[in-house]
């Protein structure tokens, strides 16, 4: 009788996530489709839920799914869902929240694959929390910024995972701020140690993004994409791709000819958190376009 009724409540909850997953889509702007022609260059476009820094992680699962994109970043800390606003997605979750996170991502066809910025202590115990979580939850890149003296451990959990870590550049005096830094940290390690090339905090530490990208060649493991309105200053703020000072159509060549496939795209669009789905919208529409000129 228990396992009928556990069945019951199960299929109950289904059917309530792929009922706000359906209505989500239903709300999405009429421009936004996805990224067809994108995916045919190998790049997964997705959302940084901390995009969505307002709303609950279930929230941010739905404005995703309503652009159509089918990936998706996480960070720690961002409250669990509308029914559970007490409760917090990171990797300390309880087992049956890891369970209701994994099966609305399944309800509404979103992977989860990156979860940051997180740290990463040299305290191996502690590490390998985030890398058991990562693995449980089917994550394949931990965005962080770990310190010097955490870099052994980081690179033998990552190798012995099989879990990418991506060093992000937040804006200077962040440790990673430099591309310089990032590749000083990686060298002679594990391929399994890269950049999260963060295109937005570039400019705001006075750094060309074209030119960090080339630096790092080699290097690139996944992105935090954006564009802003100014150079150089850390209070610029995002704007829709193609309309600010990030040329990201040339960044996006360059992506290309640098050969970067089966990596993610993740939109972390810093602006007008309470209603920033349109923007974003307008971010989709003008990579996807980019991607069919460059997939000739």
């Amino acid at each position: 009788m228990k396992t009928m009724s556990a069945m019951l409540m199960g299929f109950a909850c289904a059917a309530m996530l792929l009922t706000s997953c359906a209505t989500a889509q239903e709300a999405a702007p009429a421009a936004a489709k996805g990224c067809p022609n994108a995916e045919k260059l190998g790049w997964h476009l997705g959302c940084q839920a901390y995009s969505f820094n307002r709303f609950t992680f279930f929230e941010a699962v739905d404005k995703n799914q309503s652009l159509g994109l089918h990936y998706i970043e996480a960070y720690p800390g961002q409250k669990f869902s509308p029914e559970k606003p007490d409760a917090v997605f990171d990797h300390n979750m309880s087992e049956e929240l890891r369970q209701e996170a994994l099966a609305k991502l399944k309800a509404c066809d979103i992977k989860l694959m990156n979860y940051g910025v997180v740290g990463l202590p040299a305290d191996e115990a502690e590490s390998r929390k985030v890398f058991e979580f990562a693995k449980a939850m089917g994550i394949q890149t931990i965005c962080s910024e770990p310190d010097a003296e955490a870099l052994d451990t980081v690179e033998k959990l990552a190798d012995e995972y099989g879990i990418n870590v991506a060093f992000h550049n937040h804006p200077a005096p962040s440790k990673y701020w430099s591309p310089d830094t990032v590749l000083a940290a990686v060298e002679g390690r594990s391929k399994r140690l890269g950049a999260c090339a963060d295109t937005g905090h570039w400019p705001r530490s006075g750094v060309d993004p074209l030119e960090a990208l080339k630096k790092l060649e080699g290097r690139i493991i996944t992105f935090h994409f954006k564009d802003l309105n100014e150079f150089g200053k850390r209070e610029a703020h995002d704007v829709p791709w193609g309309t600010g000072v990030c040329n990201v159509e040339a960044l996006m060549k360059e992506i290309q000819r640098q050969g970067l496939k089966n990596i993610v795209f993740s939109i972390e669009y810093e602006h007008n958190w309470d209603n920033s789905v349109p923007e974003i919208a307008q971010c989709v529409a003008y990579f996807d376009k980019v991607a069919a000129e460059l997939a000739k």
